[in-house]
């Protein structure tokens, strides 16, 4: 017998009538060009050590979910776990720096994380990435947070939450860390081996366990947030007002650290209804130093990721469905007409910007009706052989010379 494939474990295929998932990528494509995002596209592989060297050793990105291999010739390659890196990668390696600041690029693309598969969770998943690179301001902060809120509006998605956070920078943290650290001592027993792992390497890292009990006793850590330094506390201030004017609702969250080690000041993640690990449909922050930690010019940055199944269960957690889009002229074909002329009436039709079909299997008239109706198309020719008949919905029917059906349907 011959074998049968499927899909790898934990990926999915997008299938053509899965409507609400292109729906999502043209209402992105639509929404990020008002914004004035330009789209960006970059390999699906990257050499490891850019993922190790940003995401940080304690992130669960490289300590358990990274697809790393050797190469034909040993070199260290990893799938693509994360948007922002390999952004930042291109920018540096392009030149992007001498352009107009800041760089605004988006990408929908997949990543890749080797995790427990299930409902909302894949191992190979999209995402859109909406990176601002070489802008301190924090208006760039506050309105790349208000695209995703608008996406969610577009959309009809009612039911999310927005929590934000600042964790300082290079000027302040450190003596936080300090702090931290000294609170950490004093409760070693309330941590798990995962949150020493990541205090090990990275101490902010242990607001990001996943450990109930853990994150209920970190709840009396102290916070980031009491330890700013006046130019991150200013530019926090700045974004909450920012977001106050757009009419951006916010819940400060002083845990919220985000999972990677490159973050710096704003964190920010939208959360949906599920209680489980598929609550953050779009996780984000600035990451002023990350072009300069893998070899570009000191330069500041915010950005965001936000997974496409994730936003397909928030839309799914509210009802919402989404038609299938159909083609606005469908012709049916009688046997004793000419299907040259259809054919020449379809091209010309396409050209001038107009969605038609035939058919292309051998139906029956009456198949061709059948097919019509499916089709969605709101307009049906039914051509024969001296003439046309044009069925619009909602209009009188037409019957055309067939050198006329063009002029008459782009009149």
């Amino acid at each position: 017998m011959t074998e049968k494939f499927q899909a790898p474990r934990g990926t999915h295929d997008v299938l053509p009538n899965d409507a609400a998932w292109w729906h999502l990528v043209r209402t992105m494509e639509e929404l990020t060009a008002l914004y004035g995002w330009r789209r960006i596209q970059t390999p699906g592989f990257e050499d490891t050590g850019l993922f190790e060297r940003t995401s940080g050793a304690a992130s669960d990105v490289v300590h358990k979910e990274m697809y790393s291999f050797a190469d034909r010739s040993d070199r260290p390659l990893t799938l693509r776990p994360e948007g922002t890196a390999p952004i930042c990668r291109a920018y540096i390696e392009h030149g992007m720096h001498r352009e107009p600041q800041p760089v605004k690029a988006y990408t929908i693309a997949p990543m890749y994380r080797y995790g427990a598969p299930g409902r909302g969770r894949f191992r190979e998943h999209y995402q859109l990435s909406v990176e601002a690179i070489g802008s301190a301001d924090p208006a760039i902060d506050a309105e790349i947070i208000q695209l995703y809120q608008e996406l969610l509006r577009r959309l009809g998605v009612t039911k999310w939450e927005l929590r934000l956070n600042s964790i300082g920078d290079a000027n302040c943290r450190p003596q936080y860390v300090e702090r931290l650290n000294a609170w950490l001592d004093e409760h070693a027993s309330v941590l798990d081996d995962d949150a020493r792992h990541k205090r090990g390497t990275s101490p902010l890292q242990v607001f990001d366990v996943k450990t109930p009990s853990v994150r209920a006793a970190l709840e009396e850590a102290p916070k980031i947030g009491e330890s700013l330094c006046a130019e991150c506390r200013a530019h926090f201030d700045a974004v909450c007002r920012q977001l106050d004017l757009y009419g951006v609702p916010y819940v400060l969250d002083p845990t919220l650290v985000r999972g990677l080690d490159y973050y710096s000041r704003t964190t920010f993640e939208f959360l949906g209804p599920d209680a489980n690990a598929n609550s953050t449909i779009c996780g984000g922050g600035r990451y002023d130093g990350l072009v300069e930690q893998i070899g570009g010019p000191p330069t500041p940055a915010i950005g965001f990721g936000a997974g496409l199944e994730r936003l397909l269960l928030a839309l799914e957690n509210e009802g919402i469905t989404v038609e299938q889009p159909g083609v606005d002229v469908f012709f049916v074909v009688d046997d004793a007409a000419s299907r040259d002329a259809t054919l020449q009436a379809l091209a010309e039709l396409r050209r001038s910007g107009i969605a038609a079909d035939a058919d292309y299997a051998g139906r029956s008239f009456k198949g061709q009706m059948t097919q019509a109706g499916r089709s969605g198309a709101h307009t049906t020719v039914i051509v024969r052989a001296e003439s046309a008949t044009i069925r619009c919905v909602g209009r009188e029917e037409q019957v055309v010379a067939l050198d006329e059906v063009v002029a008459t349907l782009t009149a």
